[in-house]
């Protein structure tokens, strides 16, 4: 009978008074989204296996939750949502006019080990630019980003910002097994290993390129070629525009942020908040995923997680809106008619109402006003 009772691993119930602030976190951050001009999709919670394991998605085929249709065609769970959404330009958008700009709101689904901050389910809200390749672009996505977790109720977070291209340009002439292995450490943050492998004392450096904007010019000092000097260009444009959008005092730099170097090309970023020990948001330049799917088109994009983002809210002690209903509206045997109606006038003020199922004594009717967390009582004799 316990099994019953319990949910399936990695998964998890939101009370009423969780939903309530889950629901009103996201509706913030999807009204920002809309005022950005992202319009929103929804694409099924299934996908067949081949459209989620194209050439960027083969190392998480391990994480996906698979099934099979009448038809024997193996399906999975989404476990993130830019693979649908490059699915859908392609296909039911391809006709529409660049970029496209497009946002979601939505549950994905990953097996891992059940960890603080990492569930088998889990709620994204995101979106993805499609269709244009500038720091300009880039920018609007790391602003909104920012602005996204402002609106959440968060005010003490970070958001580190990389660029593949710049340790890709210092490791373009080295054998791509030891590219490889030169990856591996630093997306690991291993600096030992890093430091054990025979290559040039440029490399190591990469982990410790952390910190304000005077990290690129640091970088500067080691950028021996044109795809590296190109990289910490374009940050340094993308900085210039987020000083514009106001956003700039939450940017750090990190060059040794790489997150997957076989996905993103370009920009790459993630959000961190005080006491919170994962990453908030995450996100930048995939200018080759489309390209697996027959038409290549630059694009950018990011994802907020939503259960971290609401664990972040209450390590920054951010108050939660009020959860009381305004009426609790009663009455005496042979008043429900007039309760219905009276009910209905509020409901239609903006008035949150809760009525009594049946027909109480003023006395019982008090006394569920406050278990019901209603500020005020109406009793109809």
């Amino acid at each position: 009978m316990t099994g019953l009772l319990e949910t399936p691993y990695g998964t998890r119930d939101f009370l009423p008074a969780e939903a309530v602030v889950k629901r009103k976190v996201e509706q913030k951050i999807f009204t920002l989204f809309a005022l950005f001009g992202y319009e929103e999709v929804v694409t099924p919670t299934m996908e067949y296996l081949e459209t989620l394991t194209t050439s960027n998605g083969r190392a998480q085929e391990p994480h996906l939750f698979k099934m099979f249709d009448r038809n024997n065609r193996t399906l999975a769970l989404r476990h993130e949502m830019t693979t649908p959404i490059a699915r859908l330009a392609v296909s039911r958008l391809k006709d529409s006019p660049l970029p496209l700009k497009l946002s979601y709101n939505t549950n994905v689904f990953r097996f891992r080990t059940n960890q603080p901050g990492r569930q088998c389910e889990f709620y994204q809200a995101g979106v993805e630019l499609i269709g244009i390749s500038n720091a300009f672009a880039d920018a609007e996505i790391i602003a909104l980003a920012a602005q996204a977790l402002t609106v959440a109720g968060l005010e003490d977070f970070k958001i580190s910002l990389g660029q593949v291209e710049f340790a890709g340009g210092l490791m373009e002439n080295l054998s791509a097994a030891l590219q490889a292995e030169i990856k591996s450490a630093i997306e690991r943050h291993d600096i030992v290993a890093l430091n054990n492998l025979a290559v040039d004392d440029r490399l190591k450096k990469i982990p410790t390129l952390q910190g304000g904007r005077e990290i690129l010019d640091a970088a500067q000092l080691i950028a021996d070629n044109d795809r590296s000097r190109k990289a910490l260009d374009n940050l340094k444009e993308i900085y210039r525009l987020l000083e514009i959008y106001g956003v700039a005092d939450k940017i750090t730099f990190d060059l040794g942020l790489i997150r997957d170097f076989e996905y993103y090309t370009g920009m790459v970023f993630e959000a961190y908040s005080h006491g919170v020990g994962y990453s908030l948001a995450g996100g930048g330049r995939y200018d080759n995923m489309l390209k697996d799917f027959g038409a290549a088109c630059p694009a950018t994009g990011f994802a907020l997680g939503i259960e971290r983002i609401l664990t972040a809210r209450k390590f920054q002690g951010v108050d939660e809106d009020s959860q009381f209903k305004d009426f609790y509206l009663s009455y005496a045997s042979g008043q429900e008619g007039e309760a219905i109606q009276k009910a209905a006038e509020l409901r239609a003020a903006g008035k949150v109402v809760e009525v009594s199922l049946t027909p109480q004594k003023k006395s019982d009717a008090e006394i569920s006003c406050t278990e019901k967390n209603c500020v005020e009582l109406i009793y109809l004799a």
